[in-house]
């Protein structure tokens, strides 16, 4: 996932073209000759294939063992690009044995070999027909079009036929199903909660709506609030706010405009489930380890990467040419998202929100932590005696613990940035059916102080349940510290983007004043505390529009701080920090008509919009935590409708929830789109979400020109707006607990 993946990144150049570009007024105009192959195949060229004609198709047989997809291809050269101009490019292909990636791409045909667009369709054994539009971001008479054949393990044969490049081509439209125009929280309204819903209309004066029964009684009537123009779509929008009914119900509906909404409850007991569905995410993300089919039904799989062929496994793992001269067991730990890769950086906000949803259940007002004990999530550690979250942390704790370079060698004690693939692989592919190398990749100061952030929380966590691993983890988390601080600049390198996201970050003073706050808060110990005081982090206003992720961490530390009992000094500006943070997000709130604290810059949404809005929402719940004021708890309630189908596409990001949901989000396994025989991703799976980049292919070729919620499309080609994540998930889980803990 992420904005890491440089393999792609050229596209990002395609990308402000295409949002402001208008369609060419030119004549269509075919730049591919002979693509019918009409008796030869001429002017094609071939690299590391055998091809010819077959049934009028150009057939190549293409050799295993190849390392890139550019070690075997096939192509065109000397075609001509205008700039602006949008193409339809599109082709018929085939692949035996089916399953076969091709990567098709409109390039450069000469160095740096640009790519301007590219797409990765599987292949079937009956062929298959492809069409993308696409706006060409340069002027150029030495474009290319090639077909990509490499990095497979065994041989295969590859077929195209009615190869095209059309210019003068609109881009084609995109209409997403948006339903009903009254949207609303499609799962469920607290009965104490509030209760908002947006409608979508022409209208600019007042308008009567109904909330009605399953059976279709009237339960409750009102006027609808005219917003106007709503930024975030391009809608013009009325406002629903029925929060004055309280009686328990299911199935109901709104009725405005002519228009009836989606059925939803209102019920807390639905939250009750959603905390642990998210939760359960985990297990199924799991490296290492057999997924049991009588524990997740339908989900069971092989264990990856454990060196059983075609394994090269996990637990002998070297570093990329030139890194270091030692290998590591790196088995464990969780998936970072749809691919195979495995990343301390956003494992270790992952880890950290996970473990501060069972802290704060520890510590809250309305904190609960029986329905995070033992035996909740049906994982093969529950029956211990130990919360299952906790064990379920655990097995990414210990991946993350396995990442630390060893005693004796250079920069021990810093932390491997991330494991992963040498190459991208294609979809669909179960983790135990890869066959890549698997590489550590350079140590940065960043995953170290993940690291140390993430081990010294634990440590207070765990010791009531296992003192040598608690101590175990503060022993490393001190190494950590102290290996970061002896090298801290060191950065990981945005360009290492090949198998796996880059994850570059060039700023690690949020990560010393995370780490120094969660040392603090296990330790007690003065070095900590001055570190954090004398931190310019710790007096910055952090709580921007994006709010916090994998690259903004001081959050992480202040909530900590805030929240878990220390005896900072100053700690109760810390948390007016916190307080002052909440206000501007439920101010954001307010102001939006579909009520998400939520509105970055420009109306660009980012990459895991979704997962912003939610973590916006944990410092509005924070805020209630802290003062108990009823207008944080509304606000954090609030947020959720909006993933929960309030929002101008009308669809709930959570899998299994909702009468309409997101179903197919990326992933190499829960790839059911793909292969029937595979699952579509567990109940409780977040989406990504609209993000205005649309980096991948698929995006670019349905959703150009989108407007703020509408970059986002349910398709599993599309991992820019359609991934899911470990730390994306993390968000809903604390949200949803939080939600349950109120009902």
């Amino acid at each position: 996932m992420n904005r890491g993946r440089t393999a792609l990144l050229s596209l990002t150049a395609l990308l402000g073209t295409a949002l402001t570009a208008l369609p060419a007024e030119a004549d269509e105009v075919e730049q591919i000759r002979n693509g019918t192959f009409d008796g030869t195949t001429d002017p094609w060229w071939v690299s590391n294939v055998t091809a010819a004609l077959s049934d009028g198709r150009l057939c190549a047989d293409v050799p295993g063992g190849t390392a890139n997809p550019w070690d075997a291809a096939v192509g065109q050269n000397d075609l001509t690009l205008v700039k602006g101009e949008s193409y339809r490019f599109s082709f018929t292909a085939s692949g035996a044995p089916a399953g076969n990636a091709v990567r098709a791409i409109v390039g450069l045909s000469q160095a740096p070999y640009d790519t301007w667009f590219e797409v990765k369709p599987q292949l079937s054994v009956s062929g298959d027909a492809y069409a993308y539009t696409f706006t060409s971001p340069v002027d150029t008479a030495q474009g290319q079009v090639a077909f990509q054949l490499g990095g497979a393990a065994q041989a295969w044969r590859f077929c195209m036929d009615d190869v095209s490049l059309l210019g003068g081509v609109p881009p084609e439209p995109y209409e997403p199903d948006t339903g009903p125009r009254v949207r609303v929280n499609q799962v469920a309204y607290l009965p104490t909660g509030p209760k908002n819903a947006t409608l979508v209309t022409d209208a600019t004066e007042a308008l009567p709506w109904q909330l009605k029964s399953a059976e279709g009684a009237v339960l409750a009537r009102g006027r609808t609030v005219p917003r106007g123009g709503d930024v975030s779509s391009g809608q013009n929008v009325h406002s629903i706010d029925f929060g004055s009914h309280r009686a328990r119900g299911k199935g109901l509906t709104l009725v405005a405009d002519g228009e009836t909404s989606r059925p939803f409850d209102i019920d807390a007991a639905v939250y009750e489930q959603l905390r642990l569905d998210a939760l359960k995410f985990y297990y199924t993300q799991r490296s290492g380890i057999e997924i049991r089919d009588d524990l997740r039904p339908g989900y069971g799989r092989p264990a990856g990467h454990v060196g059983v062929a075609p394994n090269q496994g996990d637990a002998n793992v070297p570093c990329r040419p030139g890194v270091c001269d030692h290998t590591l067991d790196v088995t464990g730990g969780w998936y970072d998202a749809g691919d195979h890769g495995k990343y301390v950086v956003n494992g270790g906000i992952s880890t950290w929100e996970l473990l501060s949803t069972y802290e704060r259940a520890l510590h809250a007002r309305t904190g609960r932590p029986g329905p995070l004990r033992d035996g909740t999530l049906a994982i093969p550690e529950s029956g211990n005696k130990v919360p299952d979250l906790l064990d379920e942390v655990r097995w990414e704790l210990e991946f993350l613990l396995r990442m630390q370079v060893p005693d004796g060698e250079p920069l021990a004690g810093m932390a491997h940035h991330k494991m992963h693939d040498e190459q991208w692989t294609g979809l669909p592919l179960l983790p135990s059916d890869d066959p890549q190398k698997r590489e550590l990749h350079p140590p940065s100061t960043q995953a170290t102080l993940n690291l140390a952030a993430t081990a010294a929380q634990a440590a207070r966590l765990y010791r009531p349940y296992d003192r040598a691993f608690a101590a175990r983890a503060l022993t490393a988390a001190r190494k950590a510290w102290t290996a970061a601080l002896a090298h801290p600049e060191m950065y990981a390198d945005p360009n290492d983007g090949i198998g796996g996201g880059a994850y570059a970050d060039s700023d690690a003073t949020d990560e010393f004043y995370w780490a120094a706050a969660e040392l603090y808060l296990t330790t007690g110990e003065r070095q900590f505390e001055r570190h954090i005081v004398t931190s310019p982090v710790h007096t910055a206003d952090i709580f921007g529009p994006l709010g916090f992720d994998w690259a903004r961490t001081a959050a992480a530390g202040r909530l900590d701080l805030a929240t878990v009992p220390n005896r900072l000094p100053g700690r109760d500006r810390v948390r007016q920090s916190v307080i002052k943070g909440a206000d501007r997000y439920l101010a954001t709130l307010k102001a939006q008509p579909y009520g998400m604290p939520y509105a970055p810059d420009g109306n660009l949404y980012d990459w895991g919009s979704n997962h912003q809005v939610l973590n916006n929402a944990v410092i509005i719940a924070t805020a209630h935590d802290l003062t108990g004021a009823g207008k944080y708890r509304d606000g954090a309630l609030q947020s959720m409708d909006y993933v929960l189908g309030r929002n101008a596409l009308n669809i709930s990001y959570v899998t299994g929830y909702g009468e309409v949901g997101a179903q197919n989000q990326h992933s190499r396994w829960y790839a059911r789109q793909l292969d029937p025989a595979l699952p579509n991703p567990p109940r409780g799976t977040l989406a990504g979400g609209p993000n205005s980049s649309i980096q991948d292919p698929y995006a670019q070729s349905k959703l150009q020109g989108c407007v703020g919620q509408f970059c986002y499309i349910d398709d599993i080609q599309s991992w820019s707006t359609n991934e899911l994540t470990i730390n994306w998930n993390a968000a809903l889980a604390r949200m949803a607990s939080f939600v349950a803990d109120q009902g």
